[in-house]
């Protein structure tokens, strides 16, 4: 932001008088702030276009399993090359997260989603035209990459370019394009699942939205908070100007200024810091950059909390088993008797969709930490359910291949049934809660260590992620269906309960407001009282 640390206290707004008079949340409450401009609709499609790339390569890979058949090394997949494939894509994006979140902050986020973009492009040709095992398991590594970086820049650039009020509402837009995504996923699996050879289809047919956006991408700007950091002050003013819209100039100037409050008081810390750490002289300045988000990060209590509660909520979020179904659905209905398990599969996607639209209209108003509260009981019933339905299904195994236990041609029974309707309940409480909190993970961090405490909060998401499509299919195996869907109920159980006593009720706070209810604790009281007082 400043050139020089001796400018570094000086802030390089000057407050407008009326905001001496004004709090935060003046500028932030639905009442005191227009509808999102046409402008912010824009970006947010433009950029969700990397959500709906996110979902469909979640979703394309479990029709793509059971279709491929001996297409790949002139043989049938086995147990090990599917958890492989699967798994490989949350490897990577794990690998790729908390790079990401450092060029993020030395790029832009936008610069880093265009990157993105060339990596999902470069991953499904890579799978449309591989013949062999490990060329699948190459173009799903590049795919993971590509689903890392999405994953952490797109719902931090919404949120850091959406007005306060409206902030959890545009960021799960973005994951709203994801559950689109794995829609469309589906569609096409159980279309082209049909034709000879259409699984390359599938993969191939993900190039397509990755050029549409990298040429939205030319016309999108830069967030106004990353604008600042760096010192371009006309440029972050001019794009406030076009977030607020016509005769906003006031709302600007004191969102701005705060903006840049935060940036000077990070440069103070950061200065104070360094009097106490010298680099070696030959250190690269990025590195001494690094090195100090690091400091920040770990050795500031309030940063401490924010990162626990986000890494929290991403390992919350794929440890309760969710991707197990977007990955292996069409393999699990297979297993229990249905006919067209893509088709059956179908159901959970436009299920997730629809309650993530739900999810849309709610998170502003019920707020994130009950909205939580409440779906997550909702998740542990469907669990519960699924597990007690599986036990009275007998379910064959023959090395590693799940196969239905009655003719392909028969109805499912009641018991199969019950197993799709318990997912279904399953996924209504997580489209609504789960599936979007946690990715407003940006919102709890303060700006010099948004990107990096992003970065690691998606990384354990993706760590997670990799555990559970590693272990799923070996779980189902050796464990028992009964007790891999029971295991997934106790974690949500105890997610329940780390949401109860740590998380805070950020709903309506400006980002620069969010630290201030970690600084001493965990601040859930304090966010309740404020949360009461809006009402």
């Amino acid at each position: 932001m400043i050139e020089n640390e001796a400018a570094s206290n000086v802030p390089l707004i000057e407050s407008p008088l009326s905001a001496a008079h004004e709090t935060p949340d003046d500028w932030s409450s639905p009442s005191q702030v227009h509808p999102p401009t046409a402008f912010i609709w824009a970006l947010t499609f433009a950029a969700g276009i990397s959500g709906l790339l996110f979902g469909y390569d979640t979703g394309v890979i479990s029709s793509t399993l059971v279709s491929i058949g001996s297409d790949l090394s002139q043989r049938p997949l086995t147990t090990l090359d599917k958890s492989l494939i699967t798994s490989c894509t949350s490897f990577f994006a794990l690998v790729a997260s908390p790079i990401t979140g450092v060029l993020a902050d030395k790029l832009g986020r936008k610069r880093v989603i265009i990157i993105a973009d060339v990596l999902f492009f470069l991953g499904a040709l890579c799978q449309a035209f591989t013949g062999s095992v490990w060329g699948m398991i190459l173009g799903r590594s590049i795919v993971g990459l590509a689903v890392g970086a999405a994953s952490l820049v797109v719902p931090l650039y919404i949120s850091e370019l959406s007005p306060s009020a409206f902030r959890g509402r545009l960021v799960t837009l973005s994951t709203l394009f994801v559950t689109g995504g794995q829609v469309v996923a589906y569609i096409l699996g159980w279309i082209l699942s049909r034709k000879d050879h259409g699984w390359r289809w599938m993969v191939g047919l993900g190039a397509t939205p990755a050029v549409l956006q990298f040429a939205l991408l030319i016309f999108l700007p830069e967030t106004p908070r990353w604008l600042v950091k760096v010192g371009n002050i006309e440029v972050a003013r001019a794009v406030l100007r076009k977030v607020y819209g016509a005769g906003s100039s006031g709302t600007v100037e004191r969102v701005l200024h705060a903006i840049d409050n935060e940036v000077t008081e990070e440069e103070e810390a950061t200065s104070a810091r360094r009097h106490h750490i010298v680099p070696p002289k030959d250190s690269w300045p990025w590195v001494t950059r690094l090195q100090d988000g690091r400091a920040e990060l770990f050795g500031v209590a309030g940063n401490r909390r924010a990162l626990t509660i986000a890494c929290m909520l991403q390992g919350l979020q794929q440890l309760c088993g969710f991707n197990s179904l977007m990955y292996f659905s069409a393999t699990i209905f297979s297993l229990v008797g249905f006919s067209s398990p893509t088709l059956a599969s179908l159901s959970i996607a436009v299920t997730n969709f629809g309650f993530t639209l739900v999810a849309v209209v709610l998170i502003d108003r019920i707020g994130r930490r009950r909205i939580l509260l409440l779906s997550l009981p909702v998740m542990v019933g469907g669990l519960i359910l699924c597990a007690i339905s599986f036990d009275f299904l007998p379910i064959l195994t023959d090395k590693g291949e799940a196969g239905a236990t009655s003719d392909s041609s028969a109805s499912p029974s009641f018991w199969a049934l019950l197993v799709l309707a318990s997912l279904v309940i399953y996924v209504c409480g997580y489209a609504i809660g789960l599936g979007n909190v946690p990715w407003q993970q940006s919102e709890l961090f303060p700006l010099s260590v948004r990107s990096m405490g992003s970065g690691i909060a998606t990384s354990t998401n993706w760590g997670s992620n990799f555990i559970v499509g590693l272990t799923f299919l070996p779980m189902m195996e050796y464990l028992t269906p009964v007790w891999t869907f029971t295991v997934y109920a106790l974690i949500c159980i105890l997610g329940w309960y780390c949401v109860w006593n740590i998380y805070p009720e950020t709903t309506g706070l400006g980002l620069e407001e969010v630290g201030g209810l970690l600084k001493n604790g965990w601040g859930v009281e304090e966010s309740l009282q404020r949360a009461h007082a809006r009402r």
